[in-house]
């Protein structure tokens, strides 16, 4: 059950580590507002379990710059101009 309540918690922070995330990422993006919660979700789940169960499980400060790396790394894939060259 504690894992169920990890994931939950690491969902709601998502929302918050994606706008944060976004901030970071210099550029025009054209990516909207559920691309950029499902970025800071899809970050604060992958770094808050790789720092739970690899890293150390007790700093949460840790967790949640890592969740914000990550989610700013996602941003930054997902969020670029698709199409060709701009000269």
């Amino acid at each position: 059950m504690e894992v169920v309540w990890l994931i939950l918690v690491l969902f709601v922070i998502g929302l918050v580590v994606g706008a944060l995330a976004r901030l970071l990422v210099p550029g025009p993006n054209p990516m909207g507002l559920l691309g950029t919660s499902l970025a800071g979700i899809g970050g604060a789940l992958g770094a808050g379990l790789l720092s739970r169960y690899v890293i150390d499980p007790e700093s949460d400060l840790v967790s949640f710059l890592l969740a914000v790396g990550c989610a700013a790394v996602l941003v930054w894939i997902f969020g670029r101009p698709r199409g060709g060259v701009a000269y």
